[in-house]
């Protein structure tokens, strides 16, 4: 074998060496290509459901900022309402105060006359009731004359028993 022949050989088996390791690459290659379209494919699969589900969320915003749209459009409006109601309750406050007044002075005075003659009739009473249980107290006991009566009565004063009792129609102190 010569020195051309050797480096014929050397140069075969380089080249047959460098063939298997460019198809063992090339494999893998194909391999590493392969597995990443099924990657792409997944998401593109999982993108498409993402992509869906995002535009399914747009449309209930949507709809939600109708309803809102609509429910401040009708809050607008009883807005307004109110301010009118507020204008008509305004106008009436004025009337009804005089109304009230008109009303109460009358009844005002009404309701105190009512108290005088009624407290009026109760201090009568409990007077005639003193005085009669002070003369059903001289006739039990007998002792009371002429005299007595008469000393007790002849512009002095009052009777004894019947002091506390005007004295409250004073009233409380």
């Amino acid at each position: 074998m010569s020195a051309g022949q050797l480096a014929a050989l050397i140069a075969a088996v380089s080249f047959a060496a460098l063939a298997c390791v460019s198809v063992v690459v090339l494999i893998k290659l194909g391999r590493l290509l392969s597995s990443a379209k099924r990657l792409m494919t997944d998401y593109s699969g999982r993108a498409d459901l993402l992509l869906d589900r995002a535009q399914a969320a747009v449309d209930r915003t949507n709809e939600q900022l109708a309803r809102t749209d609509s429910i401040t459009a009708s809050m607008d409006q009883v807005t307004a309402n109110m301010a009118e109601l507020s204008g008509h309750v305004s106008a009436l406050t004025g009337l009804a105060r005089a109304m009230s007044a008109a009303v109460s002075t009358p009844l005002t005075g009404l309701a105190a006359l009512v108290y005088g003659v009624r407290r009026a009739t109760i201090v009568r009473r409990s007077v005639q009731a003193a005085a009669l249980a002070d003369q059903q107290r001289r006739r039990a006991a007998g002792t009371a004359d002429d005299v007595t009566r008469v000393a007790i009565t002849d512009g002095a004063g009052p009777a004894p028993a019947v002091q506390p009792v005007r004295a409250e129609l004073a009233g409380p102190r």
